[in-house]
């Protein structure tokens, strides 16, 4: 979903997305260089999760990208970008770096905001406090920060006046994780790692959570990171999309998309998102194929 829409009224599909490139000097947005990371090295119960992953998501200014990463289970999706979150036990890695904007990634920090495949909310506090959760952790004011949270909450499309006061368990699964995003952006983090966040919504739910995503977006102007196992969320939202293989994980290819012109159900009936779904597609089954074959 590169840059700003294109008219829908264009006859010809949408180019390949070729962003702007960043400024000389401006580090990259994340760096992998060379990671492998290894549970338990060394005993019987060693386990390579992903092996000399390397990549690089430039840092757009006054743009930014969506970045997404498609692969079978157990293929290290989820694992890299816990390690760009800086979250145990898949970070640190055990041999290589990783880099969020030219800094080594050391742990946590507010550069960066997760939002999980499962709703996570605290039960005990209403949608406006779990919303403001981050900024009463920074020490914002009450006011301030709830001023901030029902703008959140209304740009999430919920209402800011019937839903701010509802609890967790009064929201739909949609709902529920509208308010993990809009806790999420409140901090205004510069990455944006999103875990299979919508694979647990319905199907109709999960195109409006598409477009949703898009919108804020290109508000926001962040790099976002998206694990999916849906080809065409992949096609749909990313820029460029990184396939996985397993065995050991890795990155087995690296494709650039073109920018979609329309909402999720418009662009699903379009030729052109066919065509990328199908090459996507293949290549799957090229990868799957390469790993079942034997070695030698």
């Amino acid at each position: 979903m590169s840059g700003a829409p294109q008219d829908p009224a264009l006859p010809s599909p949408p180019a390949a997305a070729s962003p702007a490139p960043p400024a000389a000097d401006r580090p990259a947005a994340v760096d992998f260089a060379g990671v492998t990371k290894i549970y338990h090295a060394g005993t019987p119960r060693e386990a390579v999760a992903i092996r000399d992953v390397s990549f690089t998501i430039p840092d757009l200014p006054d743009k930014g990208e969506i970045s997404t990463f498609l692969g079978p289970s157990g293929c290290g999706k989820s694992t890299v970008l816990r390690m760009v979150a800086g979250l145990e036990p898949q970070f640190p890695p055990t041999v290589g770096s990783v880099r969020v904007l030219g800094r080594e990634v050391v742990g946590p920090g507010a550069d960066r905001g997760m939002v999980f495949q499962d709703y996570t909310s605290f039960d005990n506090r209403t949608v406006l406090a779990n919303v403001t959760f981050g900024l009463e952790c920074r020490g914002v004011a009450r006011h301030t920060r709830e001023r901030e949270g029902r703008e959140w909450i209304e740009r999430v499309g919920l209402d800011p006046v019937r839903d701010a006061l509802k609890y967790p368990h009064e929201l739909s699964g949609g709902m529920r994780q509208r308010v993990a995003i809009a806790r999420t952006l409140a901090l205004r983090p510069r990455i944006i790692l999103m875990d299979e966040p919508f694979g647990a919504l319905d199907p109709a739910t999960r195109l409006d959570m598409q477009d949703l995503l898009v919108r804020l977006w290109r508000e926001v102007e962040a790099t976002v990171l998206f694990v999916t196992h849906s080809v065409e969320e992949a096609v749909y939202l990313g820029d460029r999309v990184f396939v996985m293989a397993t065995t050991p994980g890795r990155i087995a290819s690296e494709l650039h998309m073109p920018a979609a012109s329309a909402p999720a159900r418009e662009t699903q009936n379009q030729p052109w998102f066919h065509e990328q779904v199908s090459r996507l597609t293949a290549e799957l089954e090229r990868i799957e194929a390469a790993a079942e074959r034997p070695a030698g």
